[in-house]
């Protein structure tokens, strides 16, 4: 028979004090997102009244409509969805080719290429020289701005090549015995096996591109080249509704306001990141957990 040990008073009340905690946690993380939502589906004008918490009072899809109408949304999105795929692509390829340099016993100078990586983490060049530089690199009011100075995390790369030692070796000699070069090594073999830490960091990186709304406001002056979240940014920044009236062509409700059409925006911005990343959570928690526990 089984032994199994009774709860005490004290354990009964910490779980429920720990369930209790994490409730209102979730209630304080959740309740701003719920709150934006609501008040982008009430009108307007109604919503300028206050008290509205839990549902719209008056329900409305004129905010949305407006935000759809707006110049340059669309290209907005357009630049965001490019910028996140072709740069969280890039970035991962990348990343990966030098972590699986890194984590090879027999590299010359490894420890010191690590040490100077290590610095980077903690100290950077500062704003205006880095604008020096992508100006010499002739990247402002580029695409290009995007992706190549977000190419390599040394971050990323520390979670790869903890990956990439804990590779067989046999993997290897098996494929160098095949014939198999490093290129093949690495694409037909370490690369496959790979695949958790590859969606772990597919993952930080393309909701970092997605969010990104700095590059767009330091490094372009060139609208059609401005993401999403720049324009978010843009819009939140406005500061009267006949401003947001003005980027919004024909007809317009006069239910919309200026405040309306940014909880639209930032709901419109921030949904599609949301439903893609549960799908990827698991792939997440088991990224940070790699190299945390040996044997």
């Amino acid at each position: 028979m089984l032994n199994l040990k009774r709860r005490t008073k004290g354990e009964a009340f910490f779980d429920l004090c720990n369930n209790i905690g994490m409730l209102l946690i979730c209630f304080v993380t959740l309740y701003p997102v719920w709150y934006v939502l609501v008040n982008s589906l009430n009108e307007g004008m109604d919503g300028m009244r206050g008290g509205i918490y839990w549902w719209p009072r008056a329900f409305s899809f004129e905010n949305y409509g407006a935000v759809f109408q707006s110049p340059g949304i669309m290209l907005a999105m357009g630049i965001t969805v490019a910028k996140t795929l072709v740069g969280t692509l890039l970035h991962v390829l990348f990343t990966a080719m030098v972590a699986y340099a890194f984590s090879r016993k027999d590299l010359i100078g490894g420890k010191l290429y690590i040490l100077l990586g290590t610095v980077t983490m903690f100290f950077g060049g500062g704003l205006i020289p880095t604008y020096l530089l992508m100006r010499d690199l002739h990247l402002l009011d580029n695409f290009l701005i995007y992706i190549i100075p977000a190419l390599f995390s040394f971050f990323d790369l520390i979670i790869f090549m903890t990956f990439f030692r804990e590779i067989p070796d046999g993997l290897e000699e098996a494929a160098k015995i095949d014939g198999a070069n490093d290129w093949a090594i690495f694409l037909r073999v370490v690369l496959p096996v790979s695949m958790p830490v590859v969606a772990t960091i597919a993952l930080f990186h393309g909701v970092y591109q997605w969010n990104d709304y700095f590059t767009g406001v330091i490094y372009l002056n060139n609208m059609d080249l401005q993401p999403i979240q720049t324009y978010l940014y843009r819009v939140v920044a406005q500061s009267s509704s006949n401003q947001m009236a003005a980027q919004v062509p024909g007809g317009i409700s006069k239910t919309v306001t200026s405040q309306s059409i940014k909880l639209a925006t930032m709901v419109v911005t921030t949904l599609p990141i949301v439903f893609v990343y549960p799908f990827l959570q698991r792939y997440f928690v088991k990224g940070m957990m790699i190299g945390s526990i040996k044997g």
